[in-house]
């Protein structure tokens, strides 16, 4: 597995990670299969596991991959955990905790469910508009310095917040919507995060299932069309366009069986050419799908003030 460093050579990551969230939050996700996918992973050399305290109920997550990791040595894998009590949301409250206040709390929660000593990055899921950033980052500087921690990163924020963090202490990794159909990190964020040596965590390579609608749609068309030019999957072509975005660009896949695993895989091995890519953009130019894919959500002072859906 192609391997990307970041963060002074210090932080090595597999240039696909396995995002593990669909594994806790959707009704029919097999806990067998979802352990063999992520055991699979790391044996291919995907070592960047995705998570958030706040995927499936009580923790389910962390301690799926907890249970996954048993019988491996703890450097194989790269725990990305992300925090913030959006369990609420789930049952109707608007209180959302992405501040400095309770980290240590959940962290140490977070490493009994998972069975680990410490996670490899840790963020906020979301950054808390009515707190300084350096506050937050500044208390999850902390947890490094105990040992819990060994990078900090963000997670859908904006080019000002990530420069300000990264000045308050060393920003590895971002995670963001990057996908066929979204592409809005390009305009501002991916220009700071190459000036930082920050490597993108790309999530909803698959536009969040736009791409598996039956309907017609000029990219839609576009993109069935080279793959089945190249004789390759949809998974693998939008997985592969994601990677010809630059070496910083580290797609996460959204896979639950080892099938599906083994056949995004293969994107490492797939080339876009230059003509292929000028359709894709032509295509996308003209398409009604394109545009953000994830909502706006403002949190100030521990409350949601505004959740807009993307398509509004």
């Amino acid at each position: 597995m192609k391997m990307k460093s970041y963060h002074n050579n210090s932080v090595q990551v597999s240039r696909l990670g396995l995002g593990c969230m669909r594994m806790s939050m959707v009704p029919d996700a097999s806990r067998t299969e979802s352990i063999a996918t992520i055991r699979s992973a790391l044996d291919k050399g995907v070592n960047l596991l995705n998570t958030g305290d706040f995927y499936g109920q009580d923790g389910h997550n962390e301690m799926l991959i907890g249970e996954a990791l048993k019988g491996y040595e703890r450097d194989r894998a790269f725990i990305s955990l992300k925090y913030g009590t959006f369990q609420n949301m789930r049952s109707g409250s608007n209180q959302v905790d992405v501040g400095p206040k309770n980290v240590k709390k959940y962290i140490t929660t977070s490493l009994k469910r998972l069975g680990l000593d410490y996670v490899d990055l840790y963020q906020p899921a979301r950054v808390d508009i009515g707190i300084p950033i350096e506050e937050t980052i500044g208390a999850i500087s902390d947890l490094v310095k105990a040992g819990y921690v060994r990078n900090v990163g963000l997670s859908e924020t904006d080019a000002d917040t990530i420069r300000r963090a990264h000045a308050t202490h060393p920003i590895s990794l971002v995670e963001f919507a990057y996908s066929i159909i979204d592409s809005s990190i390009e305009e501002s964020i991916l220009p700071i995060v190459r000036e930082l040596d920050i490597g993108v965590v790309a999530f909803g390579a698959m536009g969040f299932g736009k791409l598996f609608k039956e309907q017609s749609d000029p990219l839609l068309d576009v993109v069935r069309e080279i793959a089945n030019e190249k004789n390759i999957t949809l998974p693998q072509l939008v997985h592969a366009w994601l990677l010809s975005k630059g070496d910083n660009i580290i797609p996460l896949m959204g896979t639950r069986t080892t099938t599906q695993l083994y056949d995004t895989i293969q994107c490492l091995g797939i080339t876009l050419q230059e003509d292929e890519l000028q359709r894709i953009e032509l295509a996308r130019s003209k398409s009604a799908l394109v545009g953000r894919s994830m909502p706006n959500l403002v949190i100030k002072n521990g409350v949601l003030i505004e959740n807009r859906s993307a398509d509004a």
